[in-house]
């Protein structure tokens, strides 16, 4: 009689044990912030980089990002011949860049990171180009994308 009050009352701890509950995953929460709300610092620094790599296909030469400025993944993935065959493109059908203009910034709150979006300027008018500099916590690049520009921010 004991042994089976005792399995009976391992079986209804075990059928009583607490259940996980079960929450909704995290979405990356992105926001657009004011550009007043980001140092000059950070701003600054996002533009240089990123002017720095636009640059390269009017000068073709290109000084290496240094670990200070961005993270391992951009340092190995930005090479002079990767520059030079993207450039070599955005040449032909877009002329000569000029420079870049900040026109919105988001706020990664999950990834902790900065997404500046700059229209870059071209010689020819053929197409806007937009160049989305990303910039970590650590005020490092963590990524710098080119594409056509499109006026709505796609929440990726």
């Amino acid at each position: 009689m004991k042994k089976l009050i005792i399995v009976l009352t391992i079986l209804l701890l075990i059928g009583c044990k607490s259940k996980k509950v079960v929450t909704e995953p995290e979405v990356a929460k992105i926001e657009k912030i004011g550009l007043a709300e980001i140092s000059e610092n950070q701003k600054s620094k996002a533009y240089e980089l990123g002017k720095r790599v636009l640059m390269t296909c009017n000068t073709s030469k290109f000084k290496p990002f240094t670990s200070s400025e961005a993270t391992p993944s951009v340092i190995k993935n930005t090479t002079v011949e990767r520059l030079s065959k993207t450039c070599n493109r955005f040449r032909q059908y877009y002329g000569t860049f000029i420079d870049l203009q900040l026109v919105e910034a988001y706020r990664n709150n999950f990834e902790n990171t900065t997404v500046f979006r700059y229209k870059a300027l071209y010689s020819k008018k053929v197409a806007n180009k937009e160049l989305r500099v990303t910039m970590n916590a650590e005020n490092k690049v963590a990524s710098i994308k080119s594409l056509d520009w499109i006026n709505s921010f796609p929440l990726d």
